[in-house]
């Protein structure tokens, strides 16, 4: 099993940025991407970033450009540096561990809301 726990978030203004962080616990060696979802009250929940133990970047549209995953294996941790926010940015992200077994783990969320 693995665990995960977010931090950062918070309020910034458009233009601004911030930076998400998640630490992963538990069976960590059987983690192969780990990632960032997000959602807000009228959209499902979708991915922002992810990034795999090899070091390969998806991002979503919405936010290539602005925001950047990264990923530190020796402590088990990933990162989102979310730049050039703009309120439709604004959502509970959740981290995710994807194993290889194909099952997930998440995160409790973080609130992100950028004001105009």
């Amino acid at each position: 099993q693995v665990q995960v726990v977010e931090s950062g978030g918070g309020l910034a203004q458009a233009g601004g940025q911030l930076r998400l962080s998640c630490i992963a616990s538990g069976r960590v060696s059987s983690i192969n991407a780990m990632g960032w979802y997000r959602q807000n009250p009228v959209k499902q929940r979708e991915l922002v970033a992810e990034i795999t133990s090899g070091g390969r970047t998806t991002y979503a549209d919405s936010v290539k450009g602005r925001f950047t995953i990264s990923r530190d294996n020796t402590k088990n941790m990933v990162y989102l540096q979310m730049n050039s926010l703009k309120p439709e940015d604004t959502a509970v992200y959740y981290c995710n561990a994807h194993n290889r077994f194909g099952g997930d783990s998440w995160g409790q969320g973080t609130q992100v809301t950028v004001s105009s």
